[in-house]
C-alpha cells in the first residue's frame, strides 16, 4: 500500500510547535502535578495545537497524546504525539527539549518527526526511506567498542527510589567513555541516529517518548530491542537503542547487572583521605 506523505506536513507542524514552545521558554510557570511531574501552559498549548491540526487534517486517525489527548476508533493509523519532550529542563530554562511526533499504521512504525527548536533540528524518517537532520542523510556511528562510546540514558521525574537504573548507569560508566543524561528520551534517540552517541537505554519509557526515535535509529542503520534482546514493541517498557554493533557488548553488560555480577562503589570516606 502507497501512503501519503506525511513528512512534510508533520515538519511544518513540527516547526508550529516548536516555535510556539519558545514563546514560552524563560517565562514559564512551573505547575506540579503529582510529586515531581512538571507539567507547563506551553506543553498544553503545544498539544492543543498539534492534536487539533491532525484532527482537521485527518479526521479518522487515532491519537494519543502525553498530555491526555486520545482518539481510539480502531483506525489503521495512530499517531504518537510528544508535545513537549524534556518538560522538567523547559521549566527551568535548560535548552534541551523537543516535539516529538509518531506515526504507526497497523502496528508498524510508518513515519517520525523529533523538532529541537533551540538548535533549529529537524530529525525525520519514513519507514524504508531511511533517515534526515534537516533534510541530509543522516546514519549511526561505526564505534564498535563499549569502552570508546558515548552513550545516554535517563531516570524517572517521580518515584526514582523504585527506579534501579542507577545500578545500570554506574555499571555503564566504568565500562565506557561516558554516560550523559539530558533529560529527553526523544533526542537521545535521534543522537543515536545521527551518531553523536553510540547507545541509548531507559526503563519506562511511553510510546509517544520512543515512536518517532526509534524509527529514526532504525532508519538510521541501528538496533533498538529490550534489555534482553528481544524485538521492541510500541508498548515496550525498556528500550536498548544503539549503532547495531554495539548491541551485543551492550547486552552481555546487562546481562551481568541483571544477574547482580556487578562492581561495587568506592568508598567516599576513603577517597577523600587519600
Amino acid at each position: 500500500m502507497k501512503h501519503p506523505d506525511f513528512l512534510v506536513p508533520m515538519q511544518a507542524l513540527a516547526r508550529e510547535a516548536g516555535a510556539l514552545l519558545m514563546s514560552y521558554f524563560g517565562k514559564v510557570s512551573i505547575e506540579y502535578k503529582g510529586d515531581a511531574d512538571l507539567v507547563t501552559q506551553a506543553d498544553r498549548s503545544s498539544e492543543k495545537l498539534i492534536v487539533e491540526s491532525i484532527r482537521r487534517q485527518w479526521p479518522h486517525h487515532d491519537l494519543i497524546g502525553e498530555e491526555g489527548s486520545r482518539t481510539e476508533t480502531g483506525s489503521d493509523y495512530r499517531w504518537y504525539v510528544d508535545p513537549l519532550d524534556g518538560t522538567t529542563n523547559f521549566a527551568h530554562g535548560y535548552p534541551v527539549f523537543c516535539v516529538s511526533m509518531g506515526l504507526e499504521f497497523k502496528g508498524e512504525l510508518l513515519a517520525g518527526v523529533v523538532y529541537d527548536p533551540t538548535r533549529d533540528e529537524m530529525f525525520s524518517a519514513s519507514k524504508g526511506s531511511g533517515a534526515q537532520l534537516n533534510g541530509r542523510a543522516i546514519r549511526v556511528s561505526k564505534t564498535p567498542r563499549l569502552k570508546e562510546s558515548l552513550v545516554a540514558t535517563g531516570f524517572p521525574s517521580h518515584k526514582r527510589h523504585k527506579n534501579p537504573n542507577i545500578n545500570f548507569y554506574h555499571q555503564i560508566t566504568l565500562r565506557s567513555h561516558g554516560v550523559r543524561r539530558a533529560g529527553s528520551a526523544a533526542l537521545d534517540l535521534c543522537y543515536v541516529a545521527c551518531g553523536r552517541y553510540e547507545g541509548f537505554w531507559e526503563f519506562n519509557l511511553n510510546p509517544w517518548d520512543t515512536a518517532a526515535g526509534v524509527l529514526l535509529v532504525q532508519e538510521a542503520g541501528g538496533m533498538v530491542t529490550n534489555f534482553t534482546g528481544g524485538p521492541f514493541s510500541i508498548d515496550s517498557r525498556q528500550v536498548l537503542a544503539t549503532n547495531g554493533v554495539l548491541h551485543p557488548e551492550m547486552l552481555r553488560e546487562f546481562g551481568e547487572i541483571i544477574a547482580g555480577r556487578v562492581e561495587g562503589l568506592p568508598s567516599v570516606a576513603e577517597y577523600l583521605k587519600s
